[in-house]
């Protein structure tokens, strides 16, 4: 698929639901999300049906994000259908980690070949207040879980919070060290419902260059990432920087995104969604919903207009 832009679109990131066990403060209300009526999620069956069409139509890279979708019943399933669709290349998840323990192996087993985890401090007073009550020692033990389960690549991510992890930076870099695995800084992004927490708290990405001043730039292995990749000399790993607002990547951006209630959006900003629930069962109808929102993909997020999703961002999938 190619955009109005002349854009390959070839990713997917496919939320699988929006609830979460944890309420993390720049993610989610404390109270969690409104339940919605199951009539208003995707079943698994939908969404293997909308896997296999946008693979048709070209996406070969698809990523499975929430809320958490380690909690959504029936992930096993989904996870080992869509592993079984011809042409898809690059199968991954992302997801805090508290579940691992229990999911790595059988992820591997599905075919998915990569994980992100999302880790904003070592320190667990900290990542109990930022996660309203979680538990570091759950998502450490994800951690080690991944590694023993096999996957491809392993990636921490890390959302910027000034004041509240700049300090923690060098430790972070320094997990690369020894440990093959890919530790991504994040830049705190804008979203309406949490506002409120954003404001004061955002760190360019390019604080973490001026901490650690021994980063060396990796050539880019793929122009379409969101991420510029630096190394510690003889590092086993990679830190990312993950720059939306100081440094946009939207020029080569190469992702739709489905939502867990079924809507469609080019942009992870974008306000313009479309509803692919009435046309499941024809796939034809589908292909077309799909074309349209790839073809009304906007050039770019205008964040610095303050331009803001109206959706929390565990309603979009991170």
């Amino acid at each position: 698929m190619i955009d109005s832009f002349g854009r390959r679109i070839h990713y997917a990131r496919i939320s699988i639901t929006d609830l979460c066990n944890l309420r993390c403060l720049y993610c989610m209300p404390e109270e969690g999300v409104p339940k919605k009526d199951c009539r208003e999620i995707l079943r698994i069956e939908d969404f293997v049906e909308i896997a296999q069409v946008i693979v048709e139509l070209g996406i070969d890279k698809i990523r499975i994000s929430g809320g958490e979708p380690l909690v959504r019943r029936g992930v096993l399933t989904l996870m080992e259908e869509i592993g079984k669709i011809d042409g898809i290349k690059d199968f991954a998840i992302t997801t805090n980690g508290v579940l691992l323990p229990k999911y790595a192996h059988a992820l591997c087993e599905a075919g998915v070949r990569r994980v992100n985890i999302s880790l904003d401090t070592f320190d667990a007073e900290k990542y109990r207040m930022i996660t309203r009550g979680g538990d570091i020692n759950n998502v450490l033990k994800g951690v080690s879980a991944a590694f023993e389960a096999g996957f491809h690549r392993i990636k921490i991510n890390v959302v910027l919070i000034k004041g509240f992890n700049d300090d923690e930076i060098p430790r972070f870099v320094e997990l690369t060290r020894e440990e093959p695995i890919d530790v991504r800084f994040i830049e705190l992004m804008p979203f309406d419902s949490q506002q409120n927490f954003a404001y004061g708290r955002y760190l360019p990405g390019n604080a973490v260059l001026e901490i650690c001043d021994d980063l060396q730039e990796e050539p880019r292995d793929d122009p379409s990432s969101p991420a510029r990749y630096y190394r510690l000399l003889g590092a086993k790993g990679r830190v990312g920087l993950i720059e939306p607002m100081s440094h946009g990547f939207c020029g080569q951006c190469n992702r739709i995104r489905i939502t867990a209630d079924g809507h469609i959006l080019s942009c992870l900003h974008s306000k313009n969604e479309i509803d692919l629930k009435p046309a499941l069962g024809n796939r034809d109808a589908l292909k077309t919903l799909i074309l349209r929102a790839v073809s009304e993909k906007p050039m770019t997020h205008r964040l610095s207009e303050g331009k803001l999703s109206e959706r929390a961002m565990n309603n979009i999938g991170g």
